[in-house]
């Protein structure tokens, strides 16, 4: 990766060699941020642009051929074949701003097509994905339809089941996956997943011994959280490294007594009584169509007047397609669905719950995400040490991508607080919030 200012590339700064800088120019639209060179010697865009992407070899130029657009780009970029520059490639954030505003994809005029496809060359026209590539959705259908147990224990194990030591790097001290709650924009990011944690305890109103369910527990944080309380917490998870690493942490400091986390389904939880759940990161994993499920179960598994705490990632509304993109989908979490906080909320209902607080924690995904890359940004060559370059790069390319999306209001994160009324309708609550913010 280089950090060069792209008007010192040593590409020309006037007229064009070569035939792919300018065809590259075309499907990213007429950006004047953004400087495209290239291994042909060509060129084009701003000569002073203060950010630029470089086509290292014929294989990057084929990936974009092929599939034009995020998805050809994330390609060529976690391979090693179009370089950023002008950014850290933990933190390409700057450029995907300039560059999301004006990715179009255009087709580009037949002469031109054919001028690219003999710099290229026939033999490189359908290049390999990188290894980093999950199959496509359908020829995942060999390990089983969407959201069955094997496929999501599968998909589950492929994104978090990376490097414990990695995810450290990223995530910091907390080892926490999921949006934090800053008191203030300047709170660092450990005491915002702290100040996270606090919330969704006190909002839940747990006691001392009273029992809490966490489903999707990751790394175990909900869980010791509570049992640092007097909770007795029980925490599931469907990646083996998650469920290691919070045991042995659970007996360092413990806690033992309290506390547990199991590799398992969350469907194969068969304890009952809960005075509360928590479900923190974890709905994007269920699948829309089986959410009805999903809150049938949880609401199943609490007691009467217990309560319930969604936190997931959502969209603007309740209308657009639940899949993610093919970039997410492919190398970050496979088999991903989102849907509109309505539609979880009338779910919800529609099982039996009674919704009685949601709020949108949008802007504090994005100051996450950015304490993200940061992390990543200092810790970037021993995070390439452990899993290698272009592993880091997919998720410093994933995490700057989804800031912009949480700062354009393109995904939403939602808490969305619920009970499960006893025999006489009780909601069991007070007649008013009775958290701190």
């Amino acid at each position: 990766m280089s950090f060069r200012n792209p008007s010192h590339a040593g590409s020309p700064a006037t007229s064009a060699i070569g035939a792919l800088a300018p065809v590259l120019a075309t499907f990213l639209g007429d950006n004047q941020h953004i400087r495209i060179t290239a291994y042909d010697n060509s060129a084009a865009g701003p000569p002073h642009a203060q950010y630029g992407l470089h086509l290292v070899n014929a294989r990057a130029a084929a990936q974009l051929l092929y599939a034009p657009g995020e998805l050809g780009l994330a390609r060529a970029y976690i391979a090693g074949d179009l370089e950023a520059r002008g950014v850290h490639p933990a933190d390409p954030y700057p450029l995907l701003a300039h560059l999301l505003t004006d990715l179009k994809v255009r087709i580009p005029a037949p002469r031109s097509l054919v001028q690219v496809l003999r710099t290229v060359g026939a033999q490189n026209l359908r290049p390999a994905p990188p290894p980093q590539e999950h199959r496509p959705r359908w020829r995942r259908l060999a390990t089983g339809l969407v959201h069955s147990r094997f496929r999501d224990a599968e998909a589950v194990e492929r994104h978090y089941d990376v490097s414990n030591t990695f995810y450290r790097q990223v995530l910091g001290p907390s080892m926490t996956y999921t949006c934090a709650v800053f008191p203030t924009p300047d709170a660092t990011l450990d005491d915002a997943q702290g100040n996270k944690y606090r919330l969704v305890f006190d909002k839940l109103g747990l006691e001392p011994g009273q029992r809490l369910l966490d489903v999707g527990c990751g790394w175990g944080a909900m869980v010791l959280y509570a049992a640092r309380r007097g909770v007795r917490a029980l925490g599931v998870t469907l990646s083996h490294e998650q469920a290691q690493w919070a045991q042995k942490a659970i007996a360092e400091q413990g806690l033992g007594h309290l506390a547990e986390v199991r590799y398992c389904d969350y469907r194969d939880v068969t304890d009952r009584g809960f005075d509360a759940i928590s479900s923190i990161g974890m709905a994007e994993h269920v699948g829309v169509r089986h959410l009805a499920d999903y809150f049938t179960f949880l609401g199943r598994a609490l007691r009467p007047g217990g309560r319930l705490l969604n936190h997931c990632i959502t969209r603007p509304n309740n209308t657009s397609r639940a899949r993610a993109g093919a970039f997410i989908d492919r190398y970050v979490f496979p088999d991903g669905e989102l849907t509109g906080a309505g539609r979880l909320i009338a779910t919800a209902q529609d099982t039996g719950l009674e919704v009685v607080h949601e709020e949108n924690l949008r802007e504090h995904y994005a100051l996450t995400l950015r304490s993200w890359c940061a992390n990543l940004t200092e810790n970037w060559d021993a995070a390439v040490a452990e899993v290698g370059e272009p592993t880091a790069r997919v998720w410093g390319l994933y995490m700057a991508g989804s800031r912009l999306g949480f700062e354009r209001n393109l995904v939403q994160l939602h808490q969305v607080l619920a009970v499960k009324p006893d025999g006489n309708a009780g909601a069991a609550v007070p007649l008013r919030p009775w958290w701190r913010p």
